[in-house]
């Protein structure tokens, strides 16, 4: 008997539908602010359990529903900054793109069971492309249109569970792999029926044993960093009233108390500065006068403008020297922090348009510094989400890193406490302790576990200073995640092609007649 073309579905579309709601609660309760991460499992399984056996169109439907109730509840707090047009366009362009993408998992389904028929590539195989599949849907989403958006990762909702350490070995795409595997995995064992064979049970079992024992991938320790992070709660929102140098005068009283202490480097939040200290003398003779009485360099941030091109940059500084080296930010925020294709969208919203006066160039320097021989690792606000950024800081040889924002536009939001955990994510990730300063908080000094070393509350000025842990020694999340991206990712879309070719190779060779007079027709 020939296999059928779709295997039935698990859920008729109504109680899908309601799946999908629920699934996308599930996975934006697994983000902080509450960060139940288990929910990120029960999110994606209801999410899977929807799209088998649908028809595409209907595929389409269940996965719309599940990432606009996911999207539109996960970055709520973007109504904050430019109200409800762009948190609807942003949502809603997430939405399509998790939606198109449900195709390709309801593709999976549809051809492995039909290509490869054994019991284990069912429980194995199916399963491992299903997840690559999902790994490959969140890599487009991160880095198209523009830079892409990559918020919302499986993988990135774990930064307070005991699954996070796997992102030592794997990195975060691959995190997302392994819980999607176990998730469709748990789903498949169920689907086989057959619980009373303990065999079935292995592949799922052997999945949980991995996320939960494999202990994060060791790193040198090779010291201490003494450092100085001030946040000063200034008035540093993009429309925050505020009179000339009220940010800078916020971050100087805020650092007052570190006069006389021991301190190897000074630390400030994006937008800390005001004026742009390498074109404005007096700005840079304050930060001269702080470097000198702290005997310590600072690392800073300001907007910077070289030519006709101005830029989202941190500087090294240095009493007497001025900028010893300078970062600028490689991905500038679509529509906060430049237009693309202003003419296009001046069109559409000209009023909300005309409020971005930002346009900031995407910079080409390392994200590194050598601060008196110890390297230091820079990500400059949602830099955190990007995984090159991050690894090339490694790569350069930071033993510590450093990241710099301005959360004032999503104040008392859960986007603080969402960006604060990718921090957290990526000192696990990499293996290295990281300063994370907020011009209004949260800030924290992260441990390379993941656990906090020092805090400042959010809408609190003040200090931290910090013997923050140096390591060396890169994790293969570093070494490998490029590749483990391309393989997961692109190798399972890829894959699925060759099961979609071979199908209809299969078909075509069925239909073909066999040579005259032999009376019977090719098998394939």
């Amino acid at each position: 008997m020939p296999a059928p073309s779709h295997p039935r579905p698990v859920l008729p579309l109504w109680a899908a539908l309601i799946a999908s709601v629920v699934g996308g609660i599930a996975l934006d309760l697994s983000f902080p602010d509450v960060g139940w991460w288990p929910f990120a499992l029960v999110g994606v399984g209801l999410s899977l359990v929807g799209l088998i056996g649908r028809g595409l169109w209907s595929s389409v439907l269940v996965g719309f529903v599940f990432g606009a109730t996911f999207y539109f509840t996960h970055i709520v707090w973007i109504t904050r900054y430019l109200g409800m047009i762009p948190w609807f366009a942003l949502a809603g362009i997430e939405t399509v793109f998790l939606a198109a993408g449900s195709i390709l998992i309801t593709l999976a389904y549809r051809w492995m069971p039909r290509v490869l028929t054994s019991l284990w590539a069912r429980l194995i195989l199916l399963p491992a492309l299903v997840a690559g599949l999902w790994t490959a849907r969140e890599q487009f989403m991160g880095s198209w249109p523009y830079t892409g958006f990559p918020w919302g990762r499986i993988g990135m909702s774990q930064s307070e569970s005991p699954l996070a350490h796997l992102a030592s070995w794997v990195g975060v795409s691959g995190l997302t792999f392994l819980m999607v595997f176990f998730t469709a995995a748990v789903i498949e064992w169920i689907r086989v029926g057959r619980l009373r064979d303990i065999r079935t049970a292995l592949p799922a079992a052997g999945l949980a044993v991995v996320l939960l024992a494999v202990p994060a991938f060791p790193t040198t320790p090779a010291g201490t960093l003494r450092v100085g992070a001030v946040q000063g709660n200034g008035p540093s929102g993009y429309f925050d009233e505020r009179s000339r140098n009220a940010v800078l005068d916020a971050q100087l009283e805020a650092t007052v108390p570190l006069i006389g202490e021991d301190v190897d480097v000074l630390l400030w939040p994006e937008g800390g500065i005001d004026s742009d200290p390498l074109a404005n003398d007096t700005t840079g003779s304050v930060l001269d006068a702080v470097s000198e009485r702290l005997d310590a360099p600072l690392v800073v941030n300001a907007a910077t403008t070289r030519g006709d091109d101005t830029f989202n940059t941190s500087i090294l500084w240095v009493a007497g020297e001025g900028a010893v080296a300078i970062h600028d930010k490689r991905n500038p925020v679509p529509m906060g922090e430049y237009v693309p294709d202003r003419w296009f969208y001046e069109m559409l919203v000209p009023d909300l348009i005309g409020l971005i006066q930002r346009e900031y160039t995407p910079g080409t320097n390392p994200p590194f510094f050598d601060v008196d021989g110890v390297g230091v690792g820079l990500a400059i606000c949602f830099d955190v989400i990007y995984d090159a950024v991050i690894w090339e800081g490694a790569a350069d040889g930071a033993e510590v890193y450093m990241f710099q924002t301005n959360n004032a536009d999503f104040r008392d939001t859960d986007e603080n406490l969402q960006q604060l955990a990718f921090a957290r994510m990526r000192a696990i990730e990499t293996g290295r302790s990281v300063v994370n300063i907020s011009t209004v908080g949260t800030s924290q000094v992260i441990a390379p576990d993941g656990s906090t070393i020092d805090a400042l509350d959010a809408g609190e000025s003040g200090h931290m200073l910090t013997d923050v842990p140096l390591r060396t020694g890169m994790t293969p999340a570093v070494l490998i995640g490029p590749g483990v991206k391309a393989v997961l990712g692109w190798g399972s879309v890829l894959w699925l092609v060759a099961l979609g070719v071979l199908l209809r190779f299969r078909r075509w060779n069925a239909k073909t007649p066999a040579p005259e007079g032999t009376g019977v027709e090719l098998d394939g």
